[in-house]
């Protein structure tokens, strides 16, 4: 799979919370720059964080509106919108710069408009 399908993949499995598929896509020293937070470096962290953030936005869902890719690298950008766990909507926008290796996901880099939810 190239870059842009897997980006494109992660964004589903995302929304669709699946985190299995989504360990799948993960390389096993994958790390997670997350605004706000320590890095997360490996999947296990990562899909914990994962399971913290779907509880805290039980909606919440991304639209890709552009992926560029350069190499092993690619620049997706976003936006979403959903619900907290208190009902109250939520929307922002931003870009999350993915990394690969031998075809899975070695690093996510979150960047985005709205931090002060986090």
């Amino acid at each position: 799979m190239n870059a842009e399908k897997i980006s494109a993949e992660f964004f589903t499995c995302f929304n669709k919370r699946d985190l299995e598929r989504l360990r799948a896509l993960l390389d096993e020293n994958a790390h997670l720059y997350f605004p706000k937070t320590q890095p997360l470096l490996s999947p296990n962290r990562i899909l914990k964080f994962l399971h913290v953030l779907f509880h805290r936005y039980p909606e919440l869902c991304f639209t890709v509106h552009r992926t560029i890719v350069q190499g092993n690298r690619a620049a997706v950008h976003w936006t979403n919108r959903g619900k907290n766990r208190r009902g109250e909507p939520y929307e922002n926008e931003g870009m999350s710069l993915l990394e690969f290796a031998e075809g899975k996901i070695s690093l996510i880099s979150d960047f985005f408009k709205d931090t002060g939810k986090f």
